[in-house]
């Protein structure tokens, strides 16, 4: 197995930034939503391990129906930064893994889960 850290960018993206702003709770992946818009499709069939690479730890990771799973990036401040457990209709990005661990879907939103 290869020991090579995470990379710093991905096309537009500062992955380095992203990762950093833990719960967006700096508001800093506010300002790099258009930024990983533009690299969805490099981000879409990646397994969930590389995209917790990629990304850093999800902010919330559910499990769903017939083994799908869910990571939960915020995007901008809100109740979350106090307590991660509390309803946010802070602004988020939620990734969708298939039954074998693929990215299959990327959807935004602002209601609480």
């Amino acid at each position: 197995m290869a020991c090579s850290s995470a990379p710093d960018q991905l096309g537009k993206l500062d992955l380095k930034k992203w990762r950093s702003d833990r719960g967006g709770c700096n508001d800093v992946r506010k300002g790099l939503e258009g930024d990983f818009k533009s690299v969805e499709k490099e981000l879409k069939g990646k397994f969930a391990d590389t995209i917790g690479e990629l990304l850093g730890r999800p902010d919330i990771h559910q499990l769903g129906e017939r083994n799908t799973k869910f990571y939960v990036y915020y995007l901008t401040k809100g109740p979350q930064c106090e307590n991660m457990q509390a309803k946010s209709e802070s602004r988020k990005v939620i990734l969708k893994f298939n039954a074998v661990g693929l990215l299959s879907e990327i959807t935004y939103q602002d209601r609480p889960l």
